[in-house]
């Protein structure tokens, strides 16, 4: 009931689009734009293409810190949406909705519930690692692995010094006592995993692989 309401919500910040020309995928923009296909068959059979562009430095740029997502069709403009958002299209939905390091979502969602992940364009840094996940997929296994490997060394790390912190709440110190976190880390190592915690979370949105707690916890 929440997701059909939110998707709803989604639906009414859709806008026209202007019929501009979709740009082709540069060298340069891997890590500043995403771009994603998804075939059609219209209900006549004719195969359409839709596809999602996302600009990244626009997106945190803007004021919200959100951005949009354009949705083009056959290479035109078709229509634009604040992220989160949801483009109504042949036989179900776009979704798309954005993480701090890129996007966790991009797929179809079909009238009866099915989904699928939309084709990220070869020369993105999304479609580069799907091609590595396609042509080396023990490697991308164990990268993926090393992924989260990185993301829960620090969560575990951190829960003794939240619960030093709950424990010098007045009401918890009267009733429990302190308790003081035996893990105390030097500022260089710190440092050095919060660098790998963000390349992890940055690793896993080229996958569309989103944990709330995991990768929230990798933007500080």
């Amino acid at each position: 009931m929440f997701k059909e309401w939110r998707r709803s919500r989604a639906v009414q910040r859709v806008r026209p689009g202007n019929g501009r020309s979709l740009k082709r995928f540069r060298w340069w923009q891997p890590l500043s734009r995403a771009l994603f296909y998804l075939p059609l068959k219209n209900d006549d059979g004719r195969q359409v293409v839709y596809a999602i562009d996302v600009d990244h430095v626009q997106r945190f740029m803007s004021d919200d810190g959100k951005g949009k997502a354009h949705l083009y069709l056959d290479g035109k403009h078709h229509a634009e949406s604040k992220l989160p958002a949801a483009f109504p299209v042949q036989g179900g939905t776009i979704e798309v909705a954005s993480s701090a390091f890129g996007l966790k979502r991009c797929h179809y969602v079909t009238d009866e519930g099915t989904e699928h992940q939309l084709i990220p364009d070869r020369s993105s840094s999304e479609g580069r690692r799907a091609h590595l996940d396609r042509a080396h997929p023990v490697l991308s296994r164990w990268i993926g692995f090393l992924s989260l490997i990185l993301l829960v060394i620090p969560l575990l790390l951190l829960i003794p010094q939240l619960i030093e912190v709950a424990f010098k709440i007045p009401p918890v110190t009267e009733r429990f006592g302190t308790f003081t976190s035996p893990i105390r880390l030097p500022a260089w190592l710190n440092f050095t995993l919060a660098l790998g915690a963000a390349a992890a979370a940055w690793e896993r949105a080229l996958r569309l692989r989103y944990n709330w707690l995991l990768d929230s916890m990798a933007k500080g």
